[in-house]
């Protein structure tokens, strides 16, 4: 790319810049602007050009231009300095289509027997801001249009200039009325559609919300499951790999969780498991992942722990868990945990620390359940 070329590009920018500002909330305001004043200055042309043409009043033609062009400028400085931000509506797109029915209604008073192009004008107004008004907003827009087209149908009544017909500017007037009602029930129409497809875009968007959660969480404990939790664990042990330190993971395991399923039914050894997982969450720190791993198993992975720390939280892990006492029918049942705990090698795959952690579980069971056995202690030459 040439040095002119680059030249032009940042003084294109610059000129962009500085018509629509920087910030993107305000970019899209003055772009709709601007996109205001094209359509009034095309309004505009067309109306001078019929003046030209020998249609309406010459001495007026001018005077209409100047307001009409001045108040939408006035417009795009009052937007472009920051002062609309202190208005309700920063974009102030209300007062532009109020102002610009009040420009066409004078126009349907200067263009004398060419004034039958005001309707069209008159549609393009009102389409301007169908998106972004209530409609308690476009009601009032359709009232305020008929009391200044009403106004502008009286005075041309009033001025009875040569040529003018009543019959014609009664079809004039109930194509104004037209326009205005056709306008706005499309336009509210077209707001209960926005609206219907808003609701059925967060309502799918919940709905997707809800298949994602269900697909990386256990249903009956609202922890991560196996398949998203071994996926945290192996991005984790990168991590530890890069930072040269280990991983501390734990298997928490019930302790005869089987005989409370036989004897007390499934429904209490499932509020059992959400108890647990709701005791562990709240011993644990809140960078600590807990995971369902299958049935009552469950695996804990410690972010930045070492072997010492990670002995003494699960310790008051363990001992919450022997002090929960579950209240059912009368009587209460309580559980304990055994943990075993296994730290990470270099280059060791998931699959391996999980096997240490599983062998450290099994010396957990071995000797008498209810407590944590750290694998490289309890087997070093595992």
């Amino acid at each position: 790319m040439s040095k002119g070329t680059m030249d032009l590009q940042a003084r294109m920018q610059r000129l962009t810049d500085w018509l629509l500002g920087t910030e993107p909330a305000m970019r899209i305001r003055m772009g709709m602007a601007w996109f205001a004043v094209l359509m009034m200055a095309l309004c505009i042309v067309v109306v001078l050009m019929l003046v030209h043409a020998g249609f309406g009043r010459k001495d007026w033609a001018w005077w209409w231009a100047l307001c009409a062009s001045g108040g939408l400028v006035a417009v795009l400085a009052l937007i472009r300095s920051g002062w609309s931000r202190r208005l309700q509506d920063p974009s102030m797109t209300q007062w532009q289509i109020r102002y610009a029915l009040l420009c066409n209604a004078a126009a349907y008073v200067l263009l004398g027997q060419a004034r039958g192009v005001t309707p069209v004008i008159l549609s393009l107004v009102l389409m301007f801001g169908i998106f972004g008004m209530t409609a308690r907003q476009l009601a009032a827009n359709m009232a305020y249009a008929l009391l200044v087209f009403g106004a502008a149908l009286a005075t041309v009544a009033m001025l009875d200039e040569p040529g003018r017909s009543p019959a014609l500017e009664a079809a004039h007037g109930a194509m104004i009325v037209l326009v205005l009602m056709g306008s706005t029930f499309i336009a509210i129409r077209l707001q209960h559609i926005r609206r219907r497809l808003t609701q059925q875009k967060h309502q799918l968007s919940q709905a997707l919300e809800r298949i994602s959660h269900l697909a990386t969480h256990d249903e009956l404990t609202g922890l991560v499951n196996r398949r998203h939790m071994a996926e945290l664990i192996r991005m984790e042990l990168q991590r530890c790999e890069r930072a040269g330190r280990p991983l501390v993971l734990a298997i928490l395991d019930l302790d005869h969780f089987k005989s409370i399923n036989d004897s007390e039914g499934h429904a209490v050894g499932d509020q059992v498991l959400q108890a647990f997982a709701r005791t562990v969450q709240a011993t644990v720190r809140n960078t600590d992942m807990l995971a369902r791993w299958g049935g009552e198993e469950f695996v804990l992975m410690l972010y930045d722990s070492d072997a010492a720390s990670a002995l003494g939280l699960l310790e008051r892990v363990r001992a919450k868990v022997q002090a929960m006492e579950l209240p059912f029918d009368g009587r209460s049942v309580r559980v304990t945990v055994s943990m075993g705990v296994a730290l990470s090698r270099p280059g060791e795959p998931l699959e391996r620390l999980l096997e240490r952690a599983d062998v450290a579980l099994y010396e957990a069971k071995s000797q008498g359940r209810n407590r944590v056995v750290l694998q490289d202690e309890a087997t070093p030459g595992v």
